[in-house]
């Protein structure tokens, strides 16, 4: 634990958005100036260079977070963006929109945690009008979803992800800074029974919570829902990531098994997650592995990110972004400039293991997780 506290973070000033480009050209960020003429009307499946399509929306409503967990922003020095740099909810669902006549069918709202900010449940009718065939997800540290999940699911969430690194109140709150286990608890249960899909995510940390490991085991085995243990990745310019903090996909599982008989689960639905999936014998849930490190799943990364204030992002692990915020807010450009702007960003979608590679497991990106949008 130590290492994690000695890790310094990330500091990102707020960075307004940028007067705009020369007459004629549109400024993307990436050091792009395109031609107006280029950016026409689209209305293709997003399909990139290495045969990948682009199905699934992970979009930002807020960096802000109540809890600061240690490997992601446990200092001081955490500047949020200024309100008027965050898109508004209109933006947002504007963005939906244009997303699902892209066949985008499954967007999933990410933070920061979404949850802290205003309006969150008015915000969620605007998105389900925007597109009403997608499959709409929540991804949140639980603190705040007591009383919440029966509107969850009346508001159209099909899903819920919910970040949980341990199942020890007091290691929560050395982990988290915030007391909050209990409330955590309480949402996971409320969850389940409002019919909601739960899938618990923690984060894998060697000599933090290896021992939890025989509970986050036990409660796939007793409630109806997903626990996934993520490999720590080298996120952030200044990230606590190290090889001793690292623990190791293969590592994991050798001990899972001693722990239960886990049965592969082949099913794979479309828009399916990176995760590899097993059932516990004689169990309600499933245990799984996100292997971005020891196994990636480049080959099948189905998904953009677009971050609060509006900077689209094809892969995690590139600091490569495409600022849509002035597309937005620009009353002269179309929703079909926004398509192809999507489209011609989707298509150079990188390899990021190659990325990986190319640092050699130092940080890949400089941004912290809760800026782009976890």
């Amino acid at each position: 634990m130590g290492e994690i506290r000695k890790a310094g973070l990330l500091r990102e000033k707020t960075r307004q958005i940028k007067p705009s480009a020369p007459a004629g050209r549109l400024d993307l960020g990436a050091g792009a100036l395109i031609p107006l003429t280029m950016v026409q009307d689209t209305s293709d499946t997003l399909t990139d260079t290495h045969n990948r399509t682009v199905r699934y929306l992970r979009l930002s409503i807020t960096d802000r977070c109540n809890l600061r967990c240690l490997y992601c922003r446990g200092g001081k020095d955490f500047f949020p963006m200024a309100h008027e740099n965050v898109l508004r909810y209109e933006e947002l669902a504007r963005l939906i929109r244009v997303a699902a006549s892209l066949h985008i069918d499954k967007v999933r709202l990410t933070g920061g945690e979404p949850l802290t900010r205003r309006g969150f449940f008015d915000f969620l009718d605007m998105a389900r009008a925007a597109a009403p065939l997608a499959s709409f997800r929540l991804t949140t540290n639980g603190v705040l979803l007591p009383g919440l999940a029966r509107r969850l699911d009346a508001s159209g969430i099909a899903g819920i992800n919910i970040s949980l690194d341990t199942l020890r109140p007091e290691k929560y709150r050395e982990i988290t800074g915030h007391d909050g286990f209990a409330a955590v608890r309480r949402g996971i249960d409320e969850a389940i029974e409002a019919g909601l899909r739960v899938k618990i995510n923690a984060v894998a940390l060697r000599g933090v919570n290896e021992d939890d490991l025989p509970g986050f085991i036990e409660l796939a085995r007793r409630l109806p829902l997903d626990v996934r243990l993520i490999e720590f990745m080298p996120v952030g310019g200044e990230s606590a990531w190290s090889e001793n903090l690292y623990w190791n996909a293969g590592d994991i599982l050798a001990r899972a098994n001693q722990l239960a008989e886990l049965v592969p689960d082949a099913e794979r639905a479309q828009c399916a997650g990176p995760a590899k999936m097993w059932r516990i014998a004689g169990g309600a849930g499933r245990f799984g592995l996100i292997t971005a490190l020891s196994g990636h799943f480049c080959d099948a990364c189905n998904r953009l990110r677009v971050t609060s204030d509006g900077r689209l992002r094809t892969c995690l692990f590139s600091d490569k972004e495409y600022r849509l915020a002035g597309v937005l807010r620009n009353a002269k450009l179309s929703d079909g400039h926004l398509r192809r702007i999507i489209a011609l960003a989707s298509k150079n979608k990188p390899l990021g293991h190659d990325l990986l590679l190319a640092r050699q497991a130092r940080s890949v990106c400089l941004k912290r997780m809760s800026a782009i949008g976890g």
